[in-house]
């Protein structure tokens, strides 16, 4: 559903931002740009492992749906169409 993407993504983005700027300020007080790399990517993998599965919190309010038209006018639809001509060059 809309409202589960986005609470995905505002889950995702969030978690990035705080793993950023934490590792931001641990590898500058530490002045150790690994430490920053680390973090995030720690924070990466964390947003995926919280966003991509089909958690239940992300389907609370599924999309309903139209029910299925029963015609029997598809085989005059087939025939009612041209067949196209490509343009000649």
């Amino acid at each position: 559903d809309y409202k589960g993407q986005k609470l995905a993504e505002q889950i995702f983005q969030g978690v990035i931002v705080v793993s950023a700027v934490i590792g931001f300020i641990y590898g500058y007080i530490t002045e150790q740009f690994g430490w920053t790399v680390y973090i995030v990517m720690a924070g990466f993998a964390l947003s995926c492992l919280l966003t991509l599965p089909p958690w239940p919190m992300y389907r609370r309010n599924p999309l309903k749906w139209l029910p299925v038209q029963e015609s029997g006018t598809e085989e005059k639809k087939a025939a009612d169409r041209k067949p196209k001509r490509h343009a000649k060059t």
